[in-house]
């Protein structure tokens, strides 16, 4: 009778604690995108393009993107284009990049320039095999735990999501998380999105959907398509392509 009892006292207080935490499912995410231009010509140091091209460019560039996001879509896009900053070529965001997720039938549509190209992808969310680590950071007030992944088959990708927002999404095309990615670094391209804030909207708020152009393509002609065009690139090529395919 006495382990009944301490079990019933508990599975209330489990019950208390989880009435306590105050799930988030709707709301905007503010993130700061952060590239070390520098690092990324470092691929190719001893080009005198490259050495020419760190005198006229700042070292690190910076860009704003918000997501927005409910339990079934998200949108992700710039907030608006730095005209004042210098980028690599073909590195430059646009305002006409956007990222749709359809989270409850797990479809993806995308919108992206590149170069002179604009491609709409329609494909389902890219399937990541995600690997949870014990770490944990706090970003923009939110616990956050560790997870790591590769796209493109080598590239290794580092994200950090909260179990406080249960919507499996994030920055760029990532999602499969059992929380929202608030926080995004990718090594091999010198570039990291954390958040900044969150705002809060109504859970039945509508996203609406965005009116996408371009290209009609998918995730395997896409990675096709820029491989055989950037394949006369030398150790440059990969970085761009991997970067199209955030």
């Amino acid at each position: 009778m006495k382990n009944i009892f301490s079990f019933f006292i508990l599975l209330l207080l489990a019950i208390q604690v989880s009435a306590q935490v105050n799930f988030i499912y709707a709301g905007k995410v503010y993130y700061e995108k952060r590239v070390n231009q520098y690092q990324l010509l470092d691929m190719d140091n001893d080009n005198e393009w490259a050495q020419l091209m760190k005198k006229n460019m700042p070292k690190i560039v910076v860009n704003d993107y918000v997501l927005n996001f409910n339990k079934n879509y998200s949108l992700f896009q710039l907030i608006k284009e730095n005209d004042d900053t210098k980028y690599i070529f073909g590195m430059k965001p646009s305002e006409n990049d956007k990222i749709w997720k359809d989270l409850s039938k797990n479809r993806i549509d995308m919108q992206r320039d590149v170069f002179e190209q604009t491609y709409f992808l329609q494909d389902t969310l890219r399937q990541l095999e995600w690997r949870i680590t014990g770490e944990t950071r706090d970003i923009a007030g939110f616990e956050c735990k560790k997870a790591v992944t590769k796209i493109c088959d080598s590239v290794y990708v580092v994200a950090f999501y909260t179990d406080q927002i249960p919507v499996s999404s994030g920055p760029e095309s990532f999602s499969g998380l059992p929380g929202l990615i608030l926080g995004l670094a990718i090594p091999r391209l010198y570039t990291t999105w954390f958040a900044t804030k969150l705002e809060l909207t109504e859970p039945a708020g509508s996203i609406a959907e965005p009116k996408l152009k371009g290209k009609i393509t998918n995730w395997l002609n896409l990675q096709k398509d820029l491989n055989k065009g950037m394949s006369d690139w030398g150790k440059s090529g990969p970085k761009y392509v991997w970067n199209a395919l955030l």
